[in-house]
């Protein structure tokens, strides 16, 4: 079953294809998205990414969470459901 991660304290130069490639390190990745602001088009400083399966998400929670990305540490957690 697959696992949808959030990823924020983004830097503003991260796009899809740069959080995919992140994160493919550690599993099957089935999407990434970086969420950006819907007049400006600029990245908001998070994203999402769903994984394959729960072994790999955590396995990227785990190595991926405070961890620098393009300068930044980033934060990996479970994304939580949409009210």
């Amino acid at each position: 079953m697959s696992k949808k991660l959030f990823v924020g304290s983004l830097p503003w130069a991260v796009n899809d294809q740069i959080l995919q490639e992140t994160f493919e390190a550690h599993g099957k990745v089935i999407s990434a998205k970086v969420v950006t602001d819907r007049y400006t088009g600029r990245s908001r400083g998070f994203g999402f990414v769903e994984m394959e399966n729960e072994d790999e998400a955590n396995a990227a929670i785990t190595a991926l969470h405070e961890s620098e990305l393009n300068g930044r540490n980033i934060i990996v957690s479970e994304a939580k459901p949409r009210d």
